[in-house]
């Protein structure tokens, strides 16, 4: 069933058409409808198409490491999606999903083509929507390629591990200073002023003996917390280094993106310059000459 060309004045990249383009187009192009939370396309289905939404509404996505949701873009009516599949004829590059009753209709590089030949600055707007697009990626690389190192290490932390830093924190803070030195400090009143019958009277044995079984049981937790902090650099430096790569890829991946869609532009109005080029050009107020075609056994004269 053919489209309504008026339904295609919703959708702002098409009114550089006027009616009798916009119907011809509206002949060509198909539709689909959607129900909601159904898949309009997986990741690397194939290709080909663009499609842009009359009604209802749609999510792009891709998943991450952890195959966690990762939302590239939320598609309203008049918007258009999937235009680099159509371009580099590539398969998808993204999940996209109906978040409600959707109507979309398709256009495929047939229908982009006609559309080019009829109207050169559609390429334009095209264009601009990839260059969109692009921006739109430079955000999401910049809030989303980078993990948490502390969220990293502590999904692989064992309670042993916890211990020791919680012991290494404490050990290492002046709360843990403050408490033991008030406690020797007591313990050496008693023992020297208060009590007639010292439990641990000069040199202070007892108090000697705490303090090297303290520091025997410390040394290796502070140790065990030192080898935590070396595996935490080690960690953050391989997240660094993830995060230097997936972007020196996405930055390659843009690049050849563009580079290959100018080529594409450039083409299709190479051969619009082309089509225009070999079209006659009429002169005002004069009307063509009309072609007389003589019958080839009838002599010329010279004669008025």
């Amino acid at each position: 069933m053919p489209i309504d060309p008026i339904s295609l004045r919703s959708v702002a990249f098409f009114n550089l058409l006027d009616n009798e383009e916009l119907a011809e187009l509206a002949a060509h192009i198909d539709e689909a409808t959607y129900k909601a939370n159904q898949m309009v396309f997986k990741l690397g289905d194939a290709g080909g198409t663009m499609l842009t939404i009359l009604t209802g509404t749609v999510q792009t996505y891709v998943t991450g490491d952890k195959n966690e949701k990762i939302v590239l873009d939320n598609y309203g009516p008049g918007e258009i999606f999937g235009e680099l599949s159509l371009l580099d004829d590539a398969p998808r590059s993204a999940y996209a999903i109906a978040t409600e009753p959707t109507w979309v209709f398709i256009i495929d590089r047939d229908d982009l083509h006609r559309l080019v030949a009829k109207k050169p600055d559609a390429a334009l707007d095209i264009m601009m929507i990839l260059g969109q697009r692009i921006r739109k990626t430079d955000a999401l690389l910049a809030s989303r390629i980078t993990q948490n190192p502390n969220e990293v290490i502590d999904d692989k932390i064992t309670m042993g591990e916890r211990v020791a830093d919680e012991v290494a924190r404490f050990g290492g803070s002046w709360n843990f200073i403050s408490l033991f030195g008030l406690m020797m400090v007591v313990w050496i009143g008693l023992n020297l002023f208060i009590l007639s019958k010292p439990f641990d009277p000069a040199p202070f044995i007892g108090l000697n003996l705490i303090l090297s079984m303290l520091a025997a049981l410390q040394a290796p937790i502070i140790m065990m917390s030192q080898n935590r902090q070396d595996k935490k650099d080690r960690v953050r430096s391989e997240l660094d280094y993830n995060v230097n790569m997936k972007a020196e890829v996405e930055v390659m991946q843009l690049h050849e993106r563009v580079e290959q869609l100018q080529k594409e532009m450039l083409y299709q109005l190479e051969i619009v310059k082309t089509h225009l080029e070999q079209q006659p050009v009429p002169v005002a107020g004069i009307a063509p000459a009309p072609h007389v075609v003589l019958p080839t056994d009838t002599p010329l004269s010279t004669q008025p």
